[in-house]
This record gives C-alpha cells, structure tokens and sequence, in this order.
C-alpha cells in the first residue's frame, strides 16, 4: 500500500478569508489581499455610506495659497464657496466631480474674512479687511454691488429674510465698533438700515430667527441681542471669560452657539422665556482656540434638526458634540494647520471644514452615533 504525498507547502501569496455573504445589506466594500490573484482577494472590511458623496472623505484644495477663514454649503447644498486670506473665494461642486468651478481673486484688496449665500439669490456676500461688503452673481462670477461699509476691519457678516417684506438683510460686525445692516440683492440702497454702535470692536453677528434681533458678540466677552425695530439693545449674554469668535443660532430659532478665545464653547438659550436665569444651556471643552486669536468658526447639523454642534480647534481637528447630552462625539483629524472653520450639510449628514492649511475636507457622519 503506498503512502499519501505531503501536503503542498502553504501558499505565501494570499490568505483565505470567508467572502460576505451575498444577500447581505449594499455597502462600499473595500477588498484587500496580498496575494496577486484576483480571485484570493477576501472581504477585510465594509465601510457603511450615509451619504451621495464619492467617498468618506473627500480633499478639496489646489485653489488658495494661504489660510482659508469661512467655508460654507449653499442653500440647496449643491454647492461650497470658501473664502481666503490670499484675497480670493474659490467655488466647488459638492458632489462628484467635485470641481472647483470657480476662482474670484479680483473683488477685495485685503483678506476675505467671512462670506455668506444669499437665501433665495444666486448671490455670494463677502467681507474683508479692506471694509468692504461685496456681492457677487456666482452664475457670471461678476461682482454687482460694492459697499464701503465701515470704517474697520469686517469681522463677520450674516443674512436673514425681512419678516413678510421679502427683503434680505445683510449685517455686518466690525473693529470699528459699529454692526450695520444693509438691504441685499442687486437693487438695494447703498446706505446702510440701521446702525448700532457698541463701543468696542464686534467680532461676530447672527440674525435671530424671524429676523427682528441680532446677536453682536464683541470685545467685551458678551454678546449683545439688539431689537431692529427699537433700534436699542434689550439685553445681553454673559459667560465668556474672553472674545466670543462666532455666532450659529439652531435650526429650530431657539439656541445661540458661541466659540471663544477661552476654549470654551457655550449654547445660549434664547427663547423668550428661558428657564434658566443665566441663559448657559451647555457648555462645551474640547477644541482648543490656541494663541494666534483666530476668529472660530462653529455650525449646527441640520439635516437631523440640530442635534450635533461642531467647532473647529488649534489642535488641527474637528470637535463634534451631541447636543443635549454635551458629549464629544468625534474628534475628526486630516487638517495640517488650525481648523478655522466648519459648516454641515443642509440635507445629509456631511461636515464641511476649513483650515489654515488652504484645504477643505468634505466627511461624511454616522447619524447612529
């Protein structure tokens, strides 16, 4: 009787791995093997997708060669504008190709420190250093308006719908002390709404929620809520220790999101009849400011109503927290520079974020989280 033969030696190309089944649930699966046999590849790990993006994430640079300070989605979310120190806005396409379809470098003579969508417009606002507010038609990439509109340097501008009128607003925060609104679109006046003055330089500005109060954070470490129609300040909000750098209300009209030079972000509550005397809601630690005085951007989620703030920090990442809980949900890492500015998408769980690298990155989230 003859004897059975050795096993063949263990092939070194490859390692069997039990394929997934094929009724399992459609993901984006990533097959990785060291073996050049395509047919030896084995599922090593399937990544889950919540959103139309091409891939999880997704690097957007090439355009500025200097520090990007605002960066946001458009209305519909199709599009993204960001704005630079290198005096120019660079315009991309969300979804792929994401493109940069867009680079305006001739509209400002000083770095570009904010920039807002209209809201029922093909308009860009844009403010800089050199106290101008720019509009500009992003389908002809002309600039229509331009507004000497302060004395200082324009920290932050935001926009709101006036009431039942129809009329956008643009108000505009600045070191000279003064926050100014201006009618938007292409046939507004060149003189200003109101004017308020505050007395030191106003570092941000948010509308409230139907569009009759703003919110100045300023110099002062408050942030004051001005009535448009008395034209007089009803009160204010404390608990910063230091400059607040930016002003995001919630979707729902109710809460005020406030980043600070302290490293602590603080949720007001600005309901009319707040239950708590001092306004605090949360407060929130873990994106550090550091010591260059940048101006922070923060933003709130929209696509599930505003659960999830976000704050971008010196440490080159992204802090997201649950809103009620005030628990860190990511620490989001890829930036090589202080991430200055962050914005989310209007109708899926996709973040959007700006850094002093001169690159945006564009993630997706996990809404189970």
């Amino acid at each position: 009787m003859s004897k059975r033969g050795a096993s063949p030696p263990p092939s070194t190309e490859g390692t069997l791995i039990k394929r997934a089944r094929s009724n399992s649930p459609a993901r984006n699966q990533i097959a990785i093997s060291s073996g050049k046999d395509d047919r030896q590849k084995g599922l090593i790990r399937s990544v889950k997708r919540t959103s139309n993006l091409e891939a999880p994430i997704i690097s957007l640079s090439g355009s500025h060669s200097a520090e990007i300070l605002s960066c946001r989605f458009d209305p519909t979310g199709q599009n993204v504008a960001a704005c630079s120190a290198d005096r120019s806005v660079s315009l991309w396409r969300t979804y792929p190709p994401n493109t940069n379809y867009g680079l305006l470098s001739s509209h400002h003579k000083a770095p570009i420190l904010d920039l807002q969508w209209s809201l029922f417009s093909p308009l860009l606002y844009t403010v800089s250093a050199d106290q101008i507010l720019s509009f500009t038609d992003v389908t002809t990439g002309q600039r229509t308006r331009k507004i000497r509109a302060h004395r200082g340097i324009i920290n932050a501008l935001d926009r709101t719908m006036a009431g039942g009128a129809g009329i956008e607003l643009v108000a505009t925060a600045s070191d000279d002390g003064t926050v100014r609104v201006w009618e938007g679109g292409e046939d507004g006046s060149k003189n200003s709404v109101a004017v308020f003055e505050l007395g030191c330089p106003a570092t941000s500005v948010a509308w409230s929620a139907d569009g009759q109060s703003l919110y100045i954070g300023a110099l002062d470490n408050e942030i004051h809520v001005y009535d448009l129609r008395k034209g007089e300040q009803v009160y204010s909000l404390t608990g910063h220790t230091d400059t607040p750098t930016s002003l995001a209300l919630s979707p729902n009209g109710a809460y005020l999101l406030s980043p600070s030079f302290s490293s602590h972000t603080i949720i007001h509550d600005v309901r009319p009849f707040s239950p708590s005397p001092t306004r605090i809601h949360r407060v929130l630690q873990g994106a550090p400011a550091g010591f260059e005085n940048t101006l922070l951007k923060g933003a709130w989620s929209k696509d599930d109503g505003g659960q999830r703030v976000a704050v971008g920090g010196a440490d080159r990442m992204v802090c997201v927290w649950d809103v009620d809980s005030g628990r860190v949900l990511y620490k989001l890492p890829g930036h090589r520079g202080t991430v200055t500015c962050v914005d989310f998408h209007p109708k899926e769980p996709i973040i959007l974020t700006g850094s002093k690298d001169g690159t945006m990155l564009l993630g997706e989230l996990d809404p189970g989280v």
